[in-house]
């Protein structure tokens, strides 16, 4: 299994994957919006999807600390099911540049102006050969609240 290897030569994986800053969002007080997450996978490498199909594998994983919004749910796009060399079944994998959809509510008491909502993602990007360790990214959305 040269997914679990992670060999002392590793290149780092800055510049693998990287999560673009989302835009400032504009919410109004009660209602849900949508907020898409861009990540950006350098060509040759794929992050297993937020589903893997082997229990090693580690998932892709979008976590918030949404105060003052509250989190409804995150989704992912639709994995693609490829082939490797170190597995004998297709795995669910990412690839490429990819969007995260995290789903937002406002509640009707929170302050209104500017705050900045904190995320996490969390992946393990590999090639066709090897897997760089698991890595964590931090991901700010500024969100103005009228």
């Amino acid at each position: 299994m040269a997914c679990l290897l992670f060999p002392p030569s590793s290149p780092a994986q800055t510049g693998v994957l990287s999560v673009p800053a989302p835009s400032k969002i504009a919410v109004k007080r009660g209602t849900t919006v949508p907020v898409k997450v861009p990540v950006q996978l350098r060509q040759g490498y794929h992050v297993n999807s937020n589903a893997p199909t082997e229990t090693y594998l580690i998932p892709l994983k979008l976590t918030w600390t949404a105060a003052p919004l509250e989190i409804e749910g995150v989704d992912f796009p639709k994995p693609k099911m490829e082939k490797y060399d170190f597995s004998e079944k297709p795995l669910s994998v990412f690839t490429g540049d990819f969007e995260i959809v995290s789903r937002f509510k406002v509640p009707a008491g929170a302050p209104p102006g500017v705050h900045v909502v904190g995320g996490k993602l969390r992946y393990q990007a590999c090639s066709h050969t090897e897997c760089l360790p698991p890595k964590t990214v931090d991901v700010k959305l500024p969100v103005e609240v009228n």
